[in-house]
Formats: C-alpha cells, sequence, structure tokens
C-alpha cells in the first residue's frame, strides 16, 4: 500500500506528494511508470493518451485505494485546448508521446517528423511558460552511427570503447544522407532535445532528458492482427515474439548483424522514479538509461529467444528457426541502421546513484511468459483454419 510517511529521496530530504501530468500514459513505458507511482508512491498523477488499454487495470472502479489519485485524460496532444490547463495544474509533466517504431520511420516520415517534433513543441512552451518541470523521453537514436563504424571492418580501433560507447555528453550525433528516412525519427528527437536545451538556457526551463536504449518487458506494442494492425511491424521484441507465438522462422534483416542492449522496463522505471523524486540532481541532465552488460547482436536474440520460449511454452523450436530477409525487403526503401549501441553509464551513475540489475535471459523469460500467457491462444484461434465440410 503506498503512502507518503517517512519517504526520503537521495539527500535524505522527505519527498512531497506531487501532481505528474503524464503524456502518453497510455503506453507501454507510461502504464509501467503510472503502476510503479501508484503502488509505491503518494503522487497523483494525470493520465493523458488518445488509448488507455494499458491501463485499463489501474483505472477500474474497484481499484479503490488509489481511485482517487489517478484522472484518465482522452486527449491527442496534436490539437486540444485542454493540454496546458492540465500542464498548469501539475507540478511535472512528463511526455512520452512519440511515434516510435522504426518500420514507420522510412514509410511515415511526415508522421514521425510531425510527432516527434511538432506535436512536441506546445507541451515544451507550456512548461517553459508556467515554469513547470518537465521529463522529456527522447531515443537512443539520437546518437545514430557510432564513429567506430566508419573505420574499416579490421581497424584495431574498432575494439576501442572509445569509438563506440556512447556518451551524453561527448558522443556526436551521427546520421545518414537525407535520402535515407530512417533517420526522420533520431533527427526530429535531435533537434526537440536541443529546443528543450535552449530552453533551460535562455529561460530557465527545469528539464531532465531520457534517452531508453531498448527497454523491454510485458505490454510493449503489439501483436500484429490481435492488439494491433495485421499488417504493423513492431519493434525487434514484438516482431520475433509474434514469429514464435505463430511458429513461424524469426526474420533476421540483413543477417542480424546489428548489435543492441536491452533493459528490463522494471530496472529502467525504478531509474525514472528517481530522476522523478530528486529533482537537484536530475535537472538539467541527458540521462542514457539502459542496460550495456546486456549486448548481443539481433542474430544471437533470435536465437536466445527461441530457446526462451521453448522452456516458457513447452513446445520445441521449429526446424529452421530463423531466416534471413533485407532491409529493402522488410523496411522498404530509405532504410538504414545504427551498428551497435552501448551506453556509458557514468552520469546516471553518479548523479542518481542508478544500476540496471535484470540480465538479458532474466527479462526475456519474464517477457516471453507473459507473451505466451496473453497472447497463445488468441493466436492459434486466429491461425486455425476453418475446416471444410
Amino acid at each position: 500500500m503506498a503512502n507518503g510517511a517517512g519517504r526520503v529521496d537521495l539527500d535524505g530530504k522527505p519527498i512531497k506528494p506531487m501532481t505528474i501530468c503524464m503524456i502518453g500514459a497510455g503506453g507501454f513505458i507510461g502504464s509501467h511508470l503510472c503502476e510503479k507511482l501508484l503502488t509505491e508512491t503518494p503522487h497523483k498523477v494525470l493520465a493523458l493518451d488518445v488509448y488507455n488499454d494499458k491501463i485499463k487495470h489501474l483505472l477500474e472502479p474497484d481499484t479503490a485505494e488509489w481511485k482517487d489519485r489517478i484522472q484518465f485524460h482522452r486527449i491527442n496532444i496534436k490539437h486540444d485546448s485542454r493540454l496546458e490547463g492540465l500542464v498548469k495544474m501539475a507540478d511535472l509533466t512528463i511526455n512520452l508521446a512519440a511515434i516510435c517504431t522504426p518500420a514507420d520511420y522510412n514509410t511515415r516520415p511526415l508522421d514521425t517528423i510531425y510527432s516527434n517534433f511538432i506535436d512536441a513543441l506546445p507541451v515544451v512552451k507550456y512548461c517553459s511558460e508556467n515554469n513547470k518541470r518537465l521529463i522529456h523521453f527522447s531515443t537512443c537514436e539520437i546518437y545514430g552511427k557510432t564513429v567506430g563504424s566508419f573505420l574499416p571492418k579490421d581497424h584495431p580501433l574498432r575494439e576501442d570503447p572509445s569509438f563506440y560507447v556512447l556518451k551524453e555528453d561527448v558522443s556526436p550525433c551521427i546520421f545518414g544522407s537525407i535520402e535515407k528516412q530512417r533517420w526522420s525519427y533520431a533527427c526530429a528527437k535531435q533537434l526537440i532535445e536541443r529546443l528543450v536545451y535552449a530552453e533551460g538556457a535562455e529561460n530557465g526551463l527545469e528539464f531532465t532528458i531520457v534517452r531508453p536504449f531498448n527497454w523491454i518487458g510485458p505490454r510493449m506494442d503489439f501483436i500484429p492482427g490481435i492488439d494491433g494492425p495485421s499488417e504493423g511491424v513492431p519493434r525487434v521484441l514484438a516482431c520475433f515474439s509474434n514469429n514464435l507465438l505463430r511458429r513461424e522462422p524469426l526474420k533476421l534483416v540483413d543477417g542480424g548483424e546489428s548489435q543492441r542492449t536491452f533493459i528490463y522496463i522494471k530496472d529502467a522505471i525504478e531509474a525514472v522514479l528517481l530522476m522523478i523524486e530528486n529533482p537537484e540532481r536530475a535537472n538539467g541532465h541527458i540521462f542514457n538509461v539502459g542496460n550495456p552488460n546486456n549486448e548481443v547482436t539481433v542474430r544471437q536474440l533470435a536465437e536466445m529467444m527461441t530457446k526462451v520460449y521453448a522452456k516458457v511454452s513447452g513446445e520445441g523450436a521449429i526446424e529452421s528457426p530463423t531466416v534471413d530477409v533485407s532491409s529493402k525487403e522488410f523496411y522498404g526503401e530509405g532504410y538504414d541502421d545504427s551498428d551497435k549501441r552501448i551506453p556509458d553509464m557514468t552520469i546516471i551513475n553518479r548523479q542518481l546513484g542508478w544500476n540496471p540489475k535484470t540480465s538479458l535471459w532474466d527479462l526475456l523469460e519474464s517477457t516471453l511468459t507473459y507473451q505466451h500467457r496473453t497472447y497463445a491462444e488468441a493466436v492459434k484461434k486466429a491461425t486455425s483454419k476453418p475446416v471444410a465440410s
């Protein structure tokens, strides 16, 4: 049971209950953050989103213990005059709203740029004008490609961490050419970060920027044809889950050679709560939130997920568990990729004393157990062919 008694921040000061305006509260990250705030803190949440399916369980009338601490407002921030009033009512605004699926970056570049830059502008403006604190969610895509990726394949410096570990205050943002529309997302996200930073420098906006590195867990994305569009292409984990549930080979784009790090959503949310409750340590900072210990190639991820899913489902793996596809075939024209994404953890460790805990195997087991429990029956029904009489 949440209560505020005796809760102190990292400096031993009592934490005052606050009202938080959370934009994008109905999404994957928002749903986990709402849960954390309601079950472990005394804070109030004004939950803004177009959909609330992922937080339905928090809004049911019988969830009496926190029913006075969460209000859902069905709002599309693009064109809603209520937005400023809600920002004014809160002590802190958290903006999670974004189009953040790589399949959209080069097929819907306009929507991607508008949703990640233009639609975020009023939120920054209202926080700045009303002296409200802002936690803005950005992305690790902001870094683009590593400096090391431009070296010859066998160059010894490719093994030097200073050429690939991504640091908030030092690493450059390196994107592909304009016709590689995959970078429309990263570029829009970079520009809004620069704007938030400039509001801080010129107008004293209190801000924190979060750069998530592949946060993974229950309620992530959607399973195409079950709780999302049949032709939809979610991010890698949900894509692979969908293949496993349907007993189809996992598609490896360009051989699955890209390297990624994955972090369990519950570890990441701990970091966000520390930012919320320690403004003096978090204001003015950009934080990488990821797990550098959980690095794999996409091919290794596919192999690992196949093993974990066989364990949690009790079903053996199919004969050819993976199949290679080209990025052009999978994502369409204009696709490009980052080679490696390893977050440097120095700043978040120094400011908030935070470190991720969950291993890749454990986070996959927890997530795939949830996926199997939630979707296996629905997928079976959707894929079983009606028998001709």
